[in-house]
């Protein structure tokens, strides 16, 4: 068990000792333009938009902004403003294309201003907003993202929605110079239509009719305009585990393997990995919503952890990722705190059985004994093997099952799932399978010679076999050094009874020592110890209210159940922690990690998206194969 309060508390300190001390930050140049075009694009948008605004006092610093121009003031006013706004968040992240857009934007504003209406303020404004632009050019240095064409298509629900509504305050802040009395139906219709380029059923008096007419039209162009330029433009997806990365991340782990029970899911082949310059270690991450976010220790021999971080970091700098690690060890977050300067906060606490001290026997383990002898008695049997050690047959209908079983349209897990079941090169990966032995069909001959017959299949010790055969639940485990395993995933089918997750664990741990397994690493309890204290007696007001939002989220999210199906089996528990720039960084870090881990989901519908390939074997995989099929 993990230590008490005051131990805890040492520990974090420790841990965020190095990185108290830091020096500015070094996005504050960028940021501080950012808010600048942020600024400027508001105001363009208002003075587009509000009529009043654009005959007020302020119309007199507003009109000379980049894009208030000539007759078409209105629609240059909202273009400059939506596409001031669009840059403003890639400047803020130092990308060099957003560079080079708002300084290629900002002179033609400076030159339309004095064309149009020979305004030297106009121009003044322009420049001062590309002094620093130019000055500070270098500070504006960072790569693309990873990206693809799904991005167009949200681009245009986007930016479509967006134009929707700014239509819709478009034609009704001119309510004074409006014919008739138009409904809700007729304003949108007239938006939309105007987005389009053609003319909708509202009409104003005097040359308001036009001024709407080309606002709306700007909206419309610009939307077909973004989209369509993200539409052609190059793919750059994302990085993925090459086979010669894997190849030498399984020589990383057949070393130092034993060092951390996520370093196995270090395998998952959505993810990249950087190097350190020795190659004695890596770390592997994936980037979601411009969060770079890796997961465990750093693979690989602890003295090379600082060369791998390293890199780690030059690569979030040069992509301006925000950096961020998910489910560190100890000695992880030690390290990764002081090399980086970043700051770390417990997560939560991985629960650890030793084989050696698990029994079923006594008080406190009655329970998950009398769960485990009822399902046996109802005719259930386990088998605990190798990966290597089950046919293709039988790793087919696993895998299938384990599809089926899921129940949510996208995979969870990323920090603590391999992503895949039964892959030729994952031969020491332990797999544990629930059978219900006596499984036929009903007859209602059971019922005596009197029972009229049945037609259906009653569910109990004689239910018909399911599409799967005998297959009732299965459990996955990666290994974990040579002597070890953690859990990876847990599926069972909806049909079968109650307690299958806990048999199969428990036939795992008695398995254990005929497979030389000395340790078993279960699920990850997130914020377990303000769970475990704040149902103690003497807990503070503070931390009862926390753990009462805790319980409540656990409706949505598996906080507390987790946690105590995990004390079930009397582990021990390991500290894990999240690693984290700055507090203001948590929300997005924490968005990200849900997306990663399959809880926030921006894919399609599983109906509507294309069928998963295979999966991929390694080299060494397939001359496996061949060895074992010839």
């Amino acid at each position: 068990m993990s230590g008490g309060v005051p131990g805890r508390m040492e520990r974090t300190l420790r841990i965020v000792r190095g990185s108290l001390v830091r020096g500015p930050r070094p996005d504050a140049v960028p940021a501080l333009i950012a808010r600048a075009c942020t600024l400027v694009g508001l105001l363009d948008i208002a003075a587009g938009v509000f009529p009043r605004f654009r005959h007020s006092r302020m119309h007199t610093a507003a009109e000379v902004l980049p894009g208030a121009l000539g007759p078409f003031a209105a629609a240059l006013s909202l273009s400059t403003g939506v596409l001031l706004l669009l840059l403003a968040h890639g400047l803020r992240r130092r990308k060099r294309r957003a560079w080079r857009a708002a300084v290629a934007l900002l002179p033609a504003g400076a030159g339309a201003q004095f064309d149009y209406r020979h305004s030297l303020i106009g121009v003044v404004i322009s420049l001062a907003l590309l002094a620093p632009l130019l000055r500070h050019r270098d500070e504006f240095a960072a790569l693309p993202d990873p990206r693809s064409r799904w991005r167009a298509l949200a681009n245009f629900v986007l930016m479509g929605a967006g134009s929707l509504v700014l239509g819709l305050v478009i034609v009704s802040v001119h309510a004074n110079r409006l014919i008739g009395d138009p409904s809700l139906a007729d304003r949108i219709t007239h938006v939309l239509y105007g987005l389009f380029g053609f003319e909708g059923p509202l009409d104003y008096t005097g040359p308001t009719s036009w001024t709407v007419a080309v606002s709306l039209g700007a909206l419309g162009l610009l939307t077909a305009v973004t989209t369509i330029y993200l539409a052609f433009r190059p793919e750059h997806p994302a990085a993925r585990l090459t086979q010669d990365d894997e190849t030498r991340l399984r020589a990383l782990l057949e070393k130092h393997g034993g060092r951390d029970s996520l370093g196995h899911f270090a395998l998952r082949r959505d993810k990249a990995v950087v190097f350190s310059p020795s190659g004695k270690a890596a770390v592997t991450y994936r980037v979601v919503s411009g969060v770079m976010l890796a997961s465990g220790d750093p693979v690989g021999d602890v003295e090379a952890w600082p060369g791998a971080i390293e890199r780690f970091m030059d690569e979030a700098r040069a992509h301006s990722w925000t950096p961020a690690v998910m489910g560190c060890s100890e000695t992880g977050g030690e390290v990764w705190t002081r090399e980086t300067g970043l700051d770390a906060l417990e997560l939560g606490d991985e629960a650890v059985v030793d084989v050696t001290d698990f029994s079923l026997s006594g008080r406190t383990m009655r329970n998950v004994r009398q769960m485990v002898k009822r399902i046996e008695r109802a005719g259930y049997e386990t088998r605990v093997r190798r990966v290597r050690d089950l046919s293709e047959g039988e790793l087919e209908r696993i895998r299938r099952a384990t599809e089926d079983w899921r129940g949510t349209d996208t995979e969870r897990g990323f920090s603590m799932a391999l992503g895949r079941v039964g892959d030729p090169a994952d031969g020491d990966c332990l797999i544990a399978t629930a059978h219900k032995t006596d499984a036929r069909p009903y007859t209602g001959a059971e019922r005596g010679p009197y029972a009229e017959p049945v037609s259906y299949a009653e569910p109990g010790p004689y239910a018909e076999p399911g599409p799967y055969g005998d297959l009732k639940a299965v459990l996955h485990f990666v290994p974990w050094g040579t002597d070890g395993v953690s859990l990876d995933l847990m599926r069972r089918d909806r049909s079968a009874d109650p307690g299958m997750n806990e048999l199969l664990i428990v036939a795992a741990l008695q398995a254990a020592p005929r497979l030389g397994i000395k340790r078993v690493s279960l699920n990850f309890a997130m914020f377990r110890s303000a769970l475990a204290r704040g149902e103690k007696i003497g807990a503070g007001p503070v931390l009862r209210v926390w753990r009462s939002l805790l319980v409540f989220l656990s409706r949505w999210f598996q906080i507390e159940s987790l946690y105590k199906f995990n004390a079930k089996f009397r582990p021990r528990w390991e500290p894990r922690f999240v690693v984290y720039g700055s507090s203001r960084d948590l929300p997005r870090i924490g968005l990200a990690a849900m997306q990663a881990e399959g809880f926030v989901s921006l894919a399609l519908p599983r109906l509507l998206r294309r069928r998963r390939a295979a999966p991929r074997p390694c080299a060494h995989a397939v001359a496996e194969r061949r060895v074992r099929t010839a």
